[in-house]
């Protein structure tokens, strides 16, 4: 007997493109039930499908009674399989499915940094990055292979791995004993001053350069090696040769820092930064409960707004709300905050719900004057409202004609950026993946295959 609902799932998936990509099942209700990520996005979300697929063995009987229940398929197309891992991560930390078991939790994949604000900067692997004055490479797929690389390119560079705290001026340096690595050339040793200011920071920049760049020289130059190596049946250090080209190779798996954003992994005392905000806003009480909203758009299709909710300056992710813009045509940023204004807070305003200690919308003057005569017309006295405009970071507050521009490293603005920026971010992602899908479906209503690597658009 025919399944519609299995017969229209397979109309779709005949039409994925076969490239590297994340997938989004999604129930009769729109919500989604499961995020996953493919080299080849047709032949991956076929296999859930197949009328011979033993789901029940090879994924579980959690994904068994997922399938049943899904009845459409969303998708994002990406560069690469890197890209594909990156962005399902992410989605699954933004969106939290239920039958994603894995990536839900805050662990974020590790940067290489350069503390490059220090007189002997130092080269590092880490999860938690400096807020300023570093360089950060990333995000990595594999700690373990960003470590392997690391300790390759230091017998190149030089460069220290140590947390010493090592200043220029400091003339107890002639004194200090290096640690082993410096006995096995793989540091220069500025703990012990045997080498320069000058001298290290342009180890330094080689070590930059090299990161910007394809790193086909050097392997070439390691490639010699392993094969002189062999063939004078130095087998061993042939083999030693090899792992450190694997390692330097590894360096290709990584995201875009701009990209690939991971919030959680810079870090900022929220319980300071609410402090000095309560100072800021002239609030009785640290505010716990904060919303900020964004809108998204490109030339003024597929309008979207993101709502994010942090708690005590953490991000709220199952608060987390995206609004597909419905009464408002064009490209009007004003009239799409009044609308996710009325629709989030009608609730509130009607007793039902709890409002935020302090709601941010990411603008100006504008923005927030948009956003207090949504309230107005709900005829309530909204709680604090205040906006963040990109270009200078200023403050607008509430009943405050002037802006309030605050210090680049004050805490306050550091949360009030975290989640103006966390909003924009989650906005975007929806923003793309409408996008994605009206072009989709376009596509399959004139019969034409998606553009993707299993055809080309005429």
């Amino acid at each position: 007997m025919d399944d519609p609902r299995l017969d229209a799932i397979r109309q779709r998936i005949a039409a994925l493109p076969k490239a590297p990509g994340v997938y989004l099942m999604k129930d009769a209700e729109g919500r989604v039930l499961y995020v996953g990520k493919a080299k080849d996005l047709r032949s991956r979300v076929s296999s859930y499908f197949q009328p011979s697929a033993d789901l029940l063995n090879t994924r579980g009987p959690d994904i068994c009674r997922m399938v049943t229940k899904v009845v459409d398929i969303e998708f994002i197309e990406c560069d690469s399989e890197v890209d594909a891992l990156l962005k399902e991560a992410r989605l699954i930390k933004d969106i939290q499915p239920p039958h994603n078991a894995m990536s839900k939790d805050d662990k974020t994949f590790p940067y290489i940094e350069i503390t490059t604000r220090d007189d002997f900067p130092g080269v590092f692997v880490t999860r938690q990055p400096r807020l300023k004055g570093s360089k950060l490479y990333g995000p990595f797929l594999s700690a373990w292979s960003a470590r392997n690389a690391i300790n390759a390119l230091q017998k190149v560079f030089l460069f220290r791995t140590c947390e010493l705290d090592i200043r220029d001026g400091d003339a107890s340096r002639r004194f200090f004993r290096p640690c082993l690595l410096h006995a096995i050339k793989q540091c220069s040793a500025p703990c012990a001053d045997l080498i320069g200011k000058e001298d290290y920071r342009k180890d330094v920049d080689r070590f930059k350069k090299f990161m910007a760049s394809k790193r086909s020289a050097l392997l070439r130059q390691l490639t010699r090696e392993m094969d002189a190596a062999a063939k004078g049946l130095r087998f061993e250090e042939a083999a030693q040769v090899r792992d450190r080209i694997k390692a330097i190779q590894s360096l290709d798996l990584h995201g875009d820092l701009n990209e690939n954003v991971q919030p959680e992994a810079f870090y900022v005392d929220p319980r300071r930064g609410l402090e000095k905000l309560a100072d800021l806003l002239g609030l009785e009480d640290v505010p716990r409960c904060m919303e900020c909203m964004d809108i998204a758009h490109l030339q003024g299709e597929e309008t979207v707004g993101s709502l994010v909710c942090f708690i005590d300056g953490k991000p709220f992710k199952n608060a987390y709300r995206r609004f597909k813009i419905q009464t408002v045509e064009g490209n009007d940023d004003y009239a799409s905050i009044r609308e996710v204004i009325t629709r989030r807070y009608r609730y509130a305003a009607e007793g039902e719900e709890l409002y935020p200690d302090v709601i941010l919308i990411d603008g100006g003057l504008g923005q927030l004057h948009a956003g207090l005569e949504a309230f107005s017309e709900m005829n309530i006295r909204p709680p604090m409202v205040i906006s963040l405009a990109k270009r200078e970071e200023e403050v607008y507050i509430q009943a405050k004609s002037a802006p309030v521009r605050l210090s680049r490293n004050n805490e306050a603005l550091k949360v009030l950026q975290s989640m103006r920026d966390e909003a924009h971010r989650f906005a975007q992602h929806y923003h793309h993946i409408l996008r994605k899908k009206k072009t989709f479906d376009a596509d399959v209503a004139e019969g034409r295959r998606p553009p993707g690597r299993g055809g080309r658009q005429s």
